[in-house]
């Protein structure tokens, strides 16, 4: 299976592997660290370059086998790509549209203000992100990740 940036694509289905590393256990949530790393940051020369970088995310896994894991072990995050668009579509695509929409639809009740038709379009993100935060525990459920611990020889 093809590799990059320590993710791992499974040629015949959907599923994106991540390597990380267990950082606590509360109950049935464990909280992973892994490390994003863009595509060049693996290059021989890249302390000679500003294009490559690496960020540490924390990913929240809630599995009833939590008990089974330890702090520090070396775990496999598995993900869904259809997960993964559905969250980018949630975060960039509907408010993108919301945004246009109120643009559009101001510029034309405003007859072409275009400041007060930016600054209606912007509070119109407003309901959506306090929609998302209440519906934050649904949302959490719906894009859940799965562990396995790995196993070294």
């Amino acid at each position: 299976m093809p590799q990059f940036c320590n993710v791992e694509f499974a040629k015949m289905t959907d599923i994106i592997k991540h390597r990380g590393i267990v950082e606590n256990i509360n109950g049935f949530h464990i909280r992973v660290r892994i490390v994003q790393t863009s595509a060049c940051s693996a290059c021989s020369v890249k302390g000679h370059c500003n294009a490559s970088e690496s960020k540490e995310k924390l990913v929240d896994v809630f599995d009833t086998k939590a008990s089974s894991y330890r702090v520090g072990e070396e775990v496999m995050l598995y993900g869904t790509t259809s997960m993964g668009m559905q969250a980018v579509f949630l975060a960039f695509g509907v408010p993108f549209l919301i945004l246009l929409a109120a643009l559009f639809i101001t510029m034309h009740l405003t007859g072409g203000d275009e400041l007060k038709s930016a600054i209606i379009s912007l509070l119109a993100l407003a309901p959506y992100y306090f929609i998302i935060y209440i519906c934050r525990g649904k949302l959490s459920k719906k894009f859940s990740f799965t562990l396995e611990p790995i196993k070294n020889n």
